[in-house]
């Protein structure tokens, strides 16, 4: 019985196995992959062909691109190439132009601010200058981009710009032979006094190693003792950027970063490798919720070294690397290749797989409810979902998202008022309308001496009077108690706004920062971050 049966169950085990193999090639060929292009391909095309309405196909596929990417992570996204060069130019550090900062207020082109090292600052233009004219056209009424189309250009090539200045009764002339114009990544560097100086970077670009080395050296030949160094607000970058800069603080052969992803050869291992004059300075780093990416590997890094204080509120959670893959009409496509982790082994990406949408991922990081005060033991995170690691000296750290400071010092909450204060540019536009009248007398008195006027200018109540109803005009109402919670911020900025004008960010920061809480509380925790790197 079995001998007859033998030949039919060899034909059935070989058929069985035939199409099990074409499944499984299915599966680990590309037809699956193949299969999902053509079926794409013909939705596209009935679409173009069957739809009640003509159809723009280039706007269908870039929104079937981001309905793709949306099903992944939220870091993973595509770039039009309407957006690519200005994004690739905020990261590469210059752009060719001009050189200024600028708005559209009231239909005019006004001059914020003339850009250090542009052809603009070398000519003379100012911040509050009006340009009436581009190359003998009319400039009012244009938007910021047709300005920036306007006075873009190629190196070396030249635009002529009619200008209005307050106090010149003639309108002034200018050409203008546009240049490479540097993007400063270190947006200032000052000496908070005389030996704690500050610097604050705003991004992780091409150039912010080497602005940040210059920004230093110059710090140190200020006196500097010990640093503040800002990192609150700043996205990221690029991680090569991060684990030079991480490398200035730490000595040795440390381990900064690694990186592993589902493909090995995105698996790097990122150590320390060159000495620095810095590796000893006693070191606060001050993060928030907007610090995110490279930020992040740099304050992981000194935390989990025990090299410095990490100060300010727990920062977004970005632990995802990212690989530009450049696609033919000039788009890119920007993925996920690989996670990264601290020296001690904590992924700081934040869990994104549960959220409804992207808004939701991104908006909760301003919903944490953290207890202000020393967390050197980080006993404020503690939790018993959170994976722990250690510190080099240590001490208990926890992953899960985020770098939880050693001193939680919550940034100041601001009203309602003075958010529409904010959100109208009322600042901004009244102070140009008070230079106006009083620029030249703030030249007379102060000259170029930023700390006379940090010392000596008062924003006083008639000034405040005058803001006051200026907003109303831009249909911000006056709210009372707001104002009086607020009083001592609105006037900071506002002496902050006149500062910029005559001495750029310098005098911005060093202004606005006089009322910074998380600043001040900063520079009082210099003994615990010595104690903390053994640095005594």
């Amino acid at each position: 019985m079995f001998k007859n049966l033998k030949i039919p169950v060899l034909v059935v085990v070989l058929t069985i196995g035939i199409i099990l193999g074409f499944q499984i090639d299915k599966v680990f060929s590309d037809d699956n992959l193949r299969n999902s292009i053509i079926k794409f391909n013909d939705v596209l095309t009935f679409t173009e062909k069957y739809y009640v309405e003509e159809v723009d196909t280039q706007v269908l596929v870039e929104a079937a691109i981001n309905g793709m990417l949306n099903k992944l992570d939220p870091h993973s996204v595509y770039i039009p190439a309407s957006q690519l060069q200005s994004v690739e130019e905020n990261f590469r550090g210059d752009f060719e132009g001009i050189g200024i900062e600028f708005q559209v207020v009231n239909d005019t082109l006004t001059v914020v601010s003339p850009i250090t090292g542009g052809p603009s600052e070398a000519l003379g233009i100012q911040s509050g200058d009006r340009i009436i004219k581009i190359d003998g056209k009319d400039a009012l009424g244009l938007t910021s981009e047709e300005v920036r189309n306007k006075l873009r250009g190629k190196k070396g090539t030249k635009v002529n710009v009619t200008i209005l200045r307050h106090g010149v009764d003639d309108p002034i002339e200018y050409e203008i032979i546009r240049d490479k114009i540097p993007i400063y990544s270190v947006d200032t560097h000052f000496m908070l006094d005389d030996k704690t100086g500050y610097v604050s970077v705003s991004r992780f670009a091409e150039t912010t190693y080497d602005e940040l080395v210059s920004a230093l050296n110059d710090l140190n030949k200020q006196g500097m003792k010990q640093l503040v160094f800002d990192l609150r607000g700043n996205p990221g970058g690029y991680l090569n950027q991060a684990f030079q800069i991480a490398d200035l603080f730490l000595d040795g052969e440390k381990k900064i970063v690694y990186t592993r992803g589902r493909r090995s050869e995105f698996n790097e291992d990122y150590n320390a490798s060159q000495s620095s004059q810095f590796e000893k300075i006693p070191l606060i780093i001050l993060v928030n919720q907007g610090s995110a990416s490279a930020s992040e590997i740099v304050s992981g890094a000194v935390q989990d070294w025990d090299r410095g204080l990490i100060v300010g509120e727990t920062t977004f959670g970005k632990g995802l690397v990212q690989r530009q893959f450049n696609l033919p009409d000039n788009s890119a496509l920007r993925l996920t290749i690989s996670e990264y982790y601290t020296p001690s082994g904590r992924l700081i990406q934040r869990d994104y797989k549960d959220k409804k949408n992207k808004d939701e991922y991104y908006s909760e990081v301003y919903d944490r409810e953290e207890t202000e005060g020393e967390n050197i033991k980080h006993n404020v995170e503690n939790d018993s979902t959170k994976p722990v690691f250690k510190t080099d000296g240590g001490r208990i750290v926890y992953g899960g998202g985020g770098i939880t400071p050693d001193y939680i010092v919550k940034s100041d909450n601001i009203t309602e008022y003075t958010s529409n204060l904010l959100r109208n540019n009322v600042f901004y536009l009244f102070t140009l309308s008070y230079l106006d009248k009083n620029s030249s007398e703030i030249k007379s008195q102060y000259g170029d001496n930023l700390e006379k006027f940090r010392n000596g200018f008062i924003v006083d109540d008639n000034t405040i009077k005058d803001f006051i109803s200026y907003a109303d005009t831009k249909n911000v109402k006056f709210v009372s108690a707001d104002f009086e919670k607020d009083k001592d911020y609105i006037q900071a900025r506002l002496k902050a706004q006149i500062a910029r004008n005559f001495w750029k960010n310098e005098g911005w920061f060093s202004v606005l920062l006089s009322s910074d809480s998380q600043v001040s509380k900063a520079v009082t925790l210099f003994n615990e971050a010595k104690d903390l790197a053994k640095l005594k």
